[in-house]
């Protein structure tokens, strides 16, 4: 949602495009079934379809100074064609020409350079720096709709009609005026005969420039302007304008004045928009991370899909129930039906993050953990909220635990405290505090019998707390910051992991350690599960891969490659079912949980 025009239709009517992470997800529209376009190695910046809809191309972002690759995709195989490598720091757009026979790609401001590329011959052409030194940097891009040797850039101050000179690999620009006006171009549309072109501002106003004269010719709305800029735009055959904004306004104005006709309300910033056919539906991408459908004639937004637009910090699956989980984020918690991927319910609490969500055993209230350290109880089918336990901790809330007879919460503080917590049906009580942890806690978990339970924590040790007399009866110090921690089903021993990579088997009765194995080749282990059978176990973490463990082994039986971002958290469905994984990129992953037979 992020992405500038990153939400595509494909010219088949069926599929749509978006970036999600490192990677470019194609959608079936009907069946919703999904297709990965994996090869970047970060996140990915701006894409663009040819016009007959054979060639996909997508850029990405790296650190300053590296290159970023443009990686040039064939759609029907899902192939990866050509790596395309000259630009540094960030490709800001891309542009196919009209028969697809040149790719234009455009730097960033680190960058400043636009480059055409050959696309048969996947080598480029020519480059020329976007801009004059005396202007701002250039932002948006497109081609001509009639010629494959023209095509026009904008940005800060700049507006450009480049002419390509195949035969001498060089491009000429021709600067265009627009009289006193200083705008800062957000997108930009070409029309069918290439007599003019649109482009949007930031100011909230669209300029109209004629391609030949190199001239505006008028700009609008003259006294209304759009709130928060002018952000996607698309060109109708009819000479009218559908206009997304800052605002998240979706408008159809006229061609003429720019007067709005009709309007519709959307979450978010519009951040794309993108025609199906010759136009009788378009779809809206937003900066909340939603995708809407839109039938021109209604006027009617339609929700098709959702997701967090940032960090997942936990997940978790109802007891007995694999149809239903609940992840939290920055702002809110979410129930999701997992056949469908569909959110079901969403419950919002603004300029606040949720650390970590439990579902009661009965099924009757979510418990969630919060970033200004109250803990928040919800009912699940209408998200209405149960009880406030004001200031539990004195820090942000990051860990929570429920036991089985629903009658007791122990939550962990970014202090290092570890609280328990009587639920009666109209009261809270705090029944003990223990205090051994010196840095925040990560995790903790409950034996069945709800006598005892252990806590991880950033400060290198795991405790295991006798919750029937509130003392230690065992500490577990290892060099690492401690992420995740699992009891074994039958409670004889605890698996652990975090930042030193090393997954570690521990004996309860005495703390000893049984054994380790190495996690991880990089990164830090964040999230773990087990199955309720003991047999097999999940880990996922900073190197964005989902691992499935023999836990008598001790080794890797499968290997999930997906994320884009670190993973956080990730569950095994009751039943084996599934396993879904959450991530920092906002992405929630379900996978099959494989056959072991």
């Amino acid at each position: 949602g992020h992405v500038p025009c990153g939400l595509i239709c494909h010219p088949n009517d069926k599929d749509i495009l978006y970036p999600l992470g490192c990677a470019v997800v194609i959608q079936d529209l009907d069946t919703k079934t999904q297709h990965f376009l994996r090869g970047h190695t970060n996140n990915v910046s701006c894409i663009a379809v040819s016009r007959a809809g054979e060639y996909v191309a997508s850029g990405q972002q790296t650190a300053k100074g590296f290159q970023a690759d443009i990686i040039l995709w064939e759609f029907h195989t899902k192939q990866l064609l050509a790596r395309l490598s000259l630009h540094k720091g960030i490709v800001e757009r891309l542009a196919f020409s009209v028969t697809s026979l040149y790719l234009v790609s455009l730097g960033g401001q680190d960058d400043g350079r636009v480059i055409v590329w050959d696309v048969r011959k996947r080598e480029p052409v020519c480059g020329s720096p976007a801009s004059a030194r005396s202007t701002g940097s250039a932002t948006v891009l497109v081609c001509s709709s009639s010629r494959d040797e023209m095509f026009v850039t904008s940005g800060n101050g700049t507006v450009q009609i480049w002419e390509l000179d195949a035969a001498n690999r060089k491009i000429w620009p021709s600067e265009c005026q627009a009289g006193s006006l200083r705008r800062v171009a957000t997108c930009i549309n070409m029309a069918d005969d290439d007599t003019y072109f649109y482009f949007g501002t930031t100011s909230g106003d669209i300029l109209k420039i004629n391609t030949n004269h190199k001239l505006m010719v008028c700009h609008g709305p003259q006294k209304k302007l759009f709130s928060l800029g002018v952000t996607a735009l698309i060109l109708l055959k009819t000479g009218d304008f559908i206009v997304g904004t800052g605002e998240g306004i979706v408008a159809l104005c006229t061609g003429s004045n720019y007067k709005v006709m009709k309007k519709i309300e959307v979450h978010g910033a519009v951040t794309s928009l993108t025609c199906r056919g010759q136009g009788y539906q378009f779809f809206v991408g937003t900066s909340e991370c939603q995708i809407y459908r839109v039938h021109y004639t209604e006027f009617k937004e339609e929700l098709v899909a959702v997701a967090h637009s940032e960090a997942v910090h936990d997940i978790v699956f109802p007891f007995g129930t694999p149809d239903l989980f609940v992840t939290c984020s920055r702002n809110d918690i979410r129930v999701w039906h997992t056949p469908e991927n569909k959110e079901l319910v969403r419950i919002v609490n603004h300029n606040m993050t949720c650390n970590a969500v439990e579902v009661m055993k009965d099924g009757e209230s979510i418990i969630s953990g919060w970033s200004d350290g109250t803990i928040r109880a919800f009912t699940p089918q209408t998200g209405r909220v149960m009880y406030v336990i004001s200031n539990a901790h004195s820090q942000e809330v990051s860990a929570l635990a429920t036991t089985s007879d629903c009658k007791w919460i122990v939550s962990g503080g970014g202090e290092g405290q570890v609280r328990v917590w009587e639920i009666r049906e109209k009261t809270q009580k705090l029944v003990e505090v223990l205090k051994q942890h010196t840095a925040g806690v990560s995790c903790i978990k409950i034996t069945k019998n709800n006598k005892e339970c252990v806590t991880a924590s950033r400060d290198g040790s795991c405790i295991i707390w006798d919750l029937v007399h509130f003392v230690r009866k065992q500490m577990i110090i290892a060099k690492t910051f401690f992420k995740c921690v699992c009891y074994y089903p039958e409670e004889y021993q605890i698996i652990t992991s975090g930042t030193d990579r090393k997954i570690r088997f521990w004996e309860v009765i005495n703390g000893s350690e049984a054994r380790n194995v190495e996690g991880s080749a990089s990164g830090s282990i964040n999230g773990m599960d087990i199955t309720s059978s003991g047999t097999h176990f999940v880990t996922g973490g900073d190197d964005h891969l989902v691992k499935l463990w023999s836990y008598n082994e001790g080794a890797v039986t499968h290997v999930g490659v997906g994320h884009s971002g670190n993973i956080t958290r990730l569950k095994v469905s009751p039943g084996n079912k599934y396993i879904v994984s959450v991530s920092t990129d906002g992405a929630i992953l379900i996978w099959k949980f494989p056959d072991l037979q």
